[in-house]
């Protein structure tokens, strides 16, 4: 579903602050898989969703999603492939839009639009059975704007709007490290859910080491810029956080040295 080869990228070349951010990063994801990705600050966890994404172009290398070529497709037509939650909770909503307002432009996404009433009643019960799911009282609010939602409920209506459509990769930028640890379990939970009940590839950035161990079927570690460790099935599910350090050091030569990572 996901086919990353040799894919490079370097800001401000030939500058005092010249910074090699993804280095020949090679990656495939099957169908299905929910990959989750850790690594110290300037790893490249970022800039590689950016770069599947579209935010710019690589340097070299290629971007294939479900077999199609996207390395140089701009932003807003991989849309049509993607759903994706970032870290902060203000972004990926309208905050002036009402909830059921922002799930109608989620649904209408990739599609061609037409001069009709905007959203139905048949649509209007879809959005509340959907809200309802999430069990945090949406169903009773469409009406309600998304900037009055709290954090966590906007990561959860975030998080339905970017698989409404059940997109070919999900791409998930740390997306509950702004929130508190109760509530970012519960954002986690409904994550687990979606991906499973629908089937999603997945590709979900922590800084949380025992939450990358914890979720998904796959787990890879980067460091300067590509994949130093990849582990799954079995092995994934046996790993403590002492092993994955031990992992990290052994294909790095290096201690893993991130302060936010470790404390988590």
């Amino acid at each position: 579903m996901l086919k990353i080869t040799n894919l490079q990228k370097t800001f401000n070349p030939g500058t005092v602050n010249e910074k090699v951010a993804l280095n020949g990063l090679n990656l495939h994801l099957n169908d299905g898989d929910f990959v989750t990705v850790i690594g110290g600050n300037g790893a490249g966890k970022s800039t590689l969703l950016n770069a599947i994404s579209g935010v710019w172009k690589p340097d070299f290398g290629t971007v294939e999603i479900d077999g199609v070529d996207v390395s140089n497709m701009p932003e807003h037509k991989r849309a049509k492939f993607l759903g994706r939650v970032f870290q902060d909770p203000m972004k990926g909503t309208s905050p002036d839009m009402e909830i059921v307002e922002n799930l109608s432009i989620a649904a209408r996404r990739g599609t061609k639009r037409k001069l009709i009433w905007g959203i139905k009643k048949a649509e209007r019960q879809q959005y509340r059975e959907l809200l309802a799911t999430l069990e945090l009282g949406l169903e009773d609010r469409l009406t309600t704007k998304v900037g009055l939602l709290s954090g966590g409920q906007r990561q959860a209506v975030t998080l339905l709007m970017a698989t409404l459509r059940r997109p070919k990769l999900l791409l998930l930028d740390e997306h509950t490290a702004a929130l508190d640890p109760k509530t970012a379990a519960k954002v986690l939970d409904l994550t687990d859910k979606l991906v499973n009940e629908n089937k999603l590839t997945t590709l979900m950035i922590t800084h949380n080491m025992r939450d990358a161990i914890d979720h998904g079927n796959r787990l890879i570690m980067m460091h300067e810029g590509h994949v130093v460790v990849d582990i799954s099935g079995e092995d994934k599910k046996k790993l403590t956080v002492e092993d994955l350090l031990g992992l990290f050091a052994k294909a790095s030569g290096k201690e893993f040295t991130d302060d936010k990572a470790l404390l988590s």
